[in-house]
């Protein structure tokens, strides 16, 4: 049978950041993807070379619009483990309550590109209207929708009164209620189902084989969450990892719905518990010295590698992103698929593109 390739992106309709795949495809069967990426490089890593210590948390937010509050603190938990500076209790809770916001609002936006790609135009725009609230929050606590600016080394920039935390879980009400009526429909409709389940079936030890994180890895079976590692304040907030079996596209979804709520609940147990005092500390001195740091991403572990002589300005700056880490299995999920399935195959694993090349 003769072989034809077919290009996919980097501009696609399904596609919100430019990743190009060839597609090697015998009739309506992909037998082969050939990735090619580095569209959106900026050379972000280098500049720590060029940057101020203090300044670089800004740089480090950049990577990722969706992700970038938790890029900052983990970049901040890094300088933080170098300097052995002690982080206020409330601004460690303050940091868990914007992470968990911030994996609210990627989950949502995820599942509005996933409801386009299947052509279902109300529930994505369903999908980020309810987002917009979150958006809402994140605006009135930091300043900011999606770069927050908030997270510091030493601590935070902005405080969350009495007002503002009544004011946020109010809203939270309201979009745990909404959201329920959406996640209905990923998970009990039947086009939904018919459309995803079954289909990139990434069994368990595939997953650990291709070194998965996240949501990938978690709907596989595989109970891995970094926020067990007790960082922040989840050291004081129980959090067992979202897990399905299934290992296929409709299992992803629903491992990334039901992290929504628990991330709600999660923001709520760390309002109760926000222990009052400073909200940052004064960081003195340069970081000499070389750490790796790991912290839960949207889409899974993220890793940072810090190194410093003790000069104003980094030696070495380098991350490894979760969609890297899960490339690898979205090029095995695609050899064999149907043609038409390559879109929801590509966006199962919820790729980020900005953050993978930096």
């Amino acid at each position: 049978m003769a072989r034809t390739i077919i290009p996919f992106g980097p501009q696609h309709p399904v596609l919100p950041e430019p990743i190009h795949l060839d597609l090697v495809v015998e009739d309506e069967k992909v037998i082969e993807a050939r990735p090619s990426i580095g569209f959106v490089h900026r050379g972000l890593e280098k500049l720590v070379e060029k940057k101020d210590f203090l300044d670089f948390v800004y740089v480090a937010e950049r990577i990722c619009g969706i992700c970038s509050f938790i890029h900052g603190q983990t970049y901040c938990q890094a300088v933080e483990a170098i300097m052995d500076i002690p982080v206020p209790p409330r601004a460690n809770y303050l940091r868990t309550v914007w992470g968990e916001l911030s994996r609210i609002h990627s989950h949502l936006l995820w599942l509005g590109l996933m409801a386009d790609g299947m052509g279902f135009e109300s529930l994505f725009m369903h999908s980020w209207r309810v987002r917009e609230r979150v958006l809402n929050i994140i605006e009135a606590t930091t300043g900011g929708r999606v770069i927050f600016g908030s997270c510091k080394i030493g601590g935070v920039r902005r405080d969350m009164d009495a007002g503002a935390v009544r004011d946020t879980l109010s809203e939270l009400e309201i979009i745990e209620r909404d959201t329920r009526e959406i996640t209905k429909v990923f998970i009990h409709d039947n086009s939904v189902k018919k459309r995803l389940g079954g289909v990139g079936v990434l069994s368990r030890q595939e997953a650990l084989d291709f070194g998965c994180v996240g949501p990938v890895l978690r709907a596989s079976g595989v109970a891995q969450d970094m926020r067990k590692l007790g960082y922040a304040a989840y050291q004081d907030l129980p959090v067992e990892p979202v897990t399905r079996t299934d290992g296929d596209s409709y299992a992803r979804c629903a491992v990334r719905c039901d992290e929504i709520f628990q991330s709600i609940t999660l923001i709520r147990q760390a309002l109760d518990k926000l222990p009052p005092g400073e909200i940052a500390v004064k960081v003195t001195g340069n970081p000499k010295g070389e750490v790796i740091m790991r912290t839960e991403q949207p889409r899974g572990e993220v890793v940072y590698c810090v190194k410093a002589n003790g000069a104003r300005n980094l030696q070495r700056f380098r991350v490894r992103t979760p969609t890297f880490a899960n490339l690898p299995a979205m090029l095995k999920l695609l050899q064999g698929c149907d043609l038409a399935d390559v879109p929801v195959l590509v966006l199962t694993i919820d790729p980020c593109i900005s953050c993978t090349e930096r």
